[in-house]
């Protein structure tokens, strides 16, 4: 258990993989310009960096680590959280026309975000058990979710703020997102 409650809090806030490691950027600046839209973007990299990873995990176990397919592991991955991406696509549009209207063209995003595609892998290179893989999933998509929706907050609190002209919109928000890595730099000795 506590191996576990370690996987969580390092990769929200110590390891987080927006801020520390650098995935996920063009999501994370693409999205934050409003909260309810980095809400849903939120929740679905949540659901699709939690199921690639299982899903890539047992593939990895069972399909390419007994054939001596390791090389291959890329292209699967990729394949496989591609499928996903298209599989929660179609179930927002059906659920929610609203957010997927929102979302537009930054739900295909997820398919190129390199958070999803670096779970999975990072899950391998780890040697992780399944329970650790759904942990750091989990774990990753709530410090993504969490990097998401400070920056979209802030960006929506600066839209108020009188600004110089060259500062307004993504170089402002490229100071504030490297602000908030500086902070999350202080979890450091947490874990």
């Amino acid at each position: 258990m506590g191996t576990i409650f370690k996987i969580l809090i390092s990769t929200i806030f110590v390891n987080n993989y927006v801020f520390a490691q650098f995935l996920g950027i063009c999501p994370f600046l693409g999205v934050s310009s409003k909260v309810e839209t980095a809400t849903g973007m939120s929740v679905a990299v949540t659901f699709v960096v939690t199921l690639a990873s299982i899903i890539t995990y047992y593939v990895q176990k069972l399909l390419l680590d007994p054939f001596n397919l390791g090389y291959l592991q890329t292209i699967v991955f990729i394949l496989i959280i591609a499928s996903l991406v298209q599989f929660v696509e179609m179930v927002i549009k059906k659920i929610s026309p609203a957010l997927y209207g929102a979302m537009g063209v930054f739900l295909p995003l997820i398919t190129t975000n390199c958070m999803v595609l670096g779970v999975a892998i990072l899950n391998i290179q780890s040697g992780y058990n399944i329970f650790e893989v759904i942990t750091n999933a989990i774990g990753a998509s709530l410090g993504f979710g969490l990097a998401l929706i400070l920056l979209s907050s802030l960006r929506e609190k600066l839209e108020l703020v009188d600004v110089p002209e060259p500062l307004k919109g993504m170089p402002l928000a490229l100071i504030a997102a490297g602000l908030m890595s500086i902070a999350f730099m202080g979890f450091s000795g947490l874990v």
